[in-house]
């Protein structure tokens, strides 16, 4: 048995969900949806990184027999929400624990003690067991500088894993414990009424208009899932502005503003999305035309 399976087995054995990274890297080594085979785990229809993730060992003894990979734990289906403090490029900037301490102090509340994970550049992943009933999605920033979490739809990387910076390790092996209430309710998103939409002008059909208008209303009401809410609607929209129904300034200016009025991502994170969503709808529309 190599280092890499015990390890995965380990945390399976923890009741969490892993899935095989590339060797030496963060990144997931299953096959993305434009190289789907459409067979085996994915005959019925393509599985991602989230749907792969097991804690079964026969699938991970098969999946680990193939090469050195590296262990993700999908932290949605492990029921786990990691805080990610994460060390600064610069000499000056406070670390990720320090803006994570000073954020118990306010609090008035101890700095948790829990499973705790050291990664290879100096930081620390410290495991929590989600809270029941509340949807926590990943943030960036939301806690504090150099403090991300990940949650429903997000993963780490596990300890036993190695990068060329070194190797993730166990810092404390104690079970993760639950999370705390007030961090909980600290990254519990506020719900807020829906912003009052303003006509949007198009200089096509009356179909191009409803079709804006109405991924627009499903970015501001998607609650747990509004990145891939999204990312699916600027798809949607790009072959509109693909086929020239729609000017693709108009659905970034739409799309970026539902997604800041009801979104915890910074406006550079949900552009990006836009963005790329846009790239590619537009790359691979049969009809291929831009305004």
């Amino acid at each position: 048995m190599t280092a890499f399976l015990g390890a995965a087995l380990v945390a399976a054995a923890r009741g969490w969900a892993v899935f095989p990274l590339r060797p030496g890297t963060k990144r997931p080594a299953l096959h993305g949806e434009t190289r789907c085979p459409r067979t085996g785990p994915c005959a019925a229809q393509h599985l991602k990184w989230e749907q792969r993730a097991t804690t079964d060992p026969r699938r991970i003894e098969a999946a680990w027999s193939a090469g050195p990979f590296n262990i993700g734990l999908a932290t949605g289906p492990s029921k786990l929400l990691v805080v990610d403090l994460d060390v600064p490029k610069g000499k000056k900037d406070a670390h990720g624990a320090t803006t994570f301490q000073a954020l118990c102090e306010r609090a008035g509340q101890p700095v948790p003690t829990t499973y705790t994970v050291r990664t290879p550049t100096g930081g620390h992943h410290l495991y929590f067991t989600a809270p029941t009933g509340t949807q926590l999605n990943n943030t960036a920033g939301a806690l504090g500088p150099l403090i991300d979490t990940r949650a429903a739809g997000g993963y780490v990387v596990a300890s036993g894993s190695a990068t060329p910076a070194g190797a993730y390790t166990v810092a404390d092996d104690r079970p993760a414990v639950l999370l705390p209430d007030w961090l909980r309710d600290t990254l519990t998103p506020p719900r807020r009424p829906a912003p009052e939409l303003v006509p949007i002008a198009v200089r096509s059909s009356r179909y191009a208009a409803a079709a804006l208008r109405a991924e627009v209303s499903n970015v501001v009401a998607a609650d747990g899932t509004r990145n891939a809410t999204l990312l699916r609607a600027a798809r949607a929209l790009g072959r509109l502005v693909a086929s020239g129904d729609l000017r693709r300034e108009e659905v970034e200016e739409a799309l970026s503003g539902a997604a800041m009025a009801a979104g915890r991502e910074s406006q550079r994170y949900y552009d990006d999305v836009i963005n790329r969503a846009l790239n590619w709808s537009i790359a691979h529309n049969p009809r291929g035309r831009t305004t």
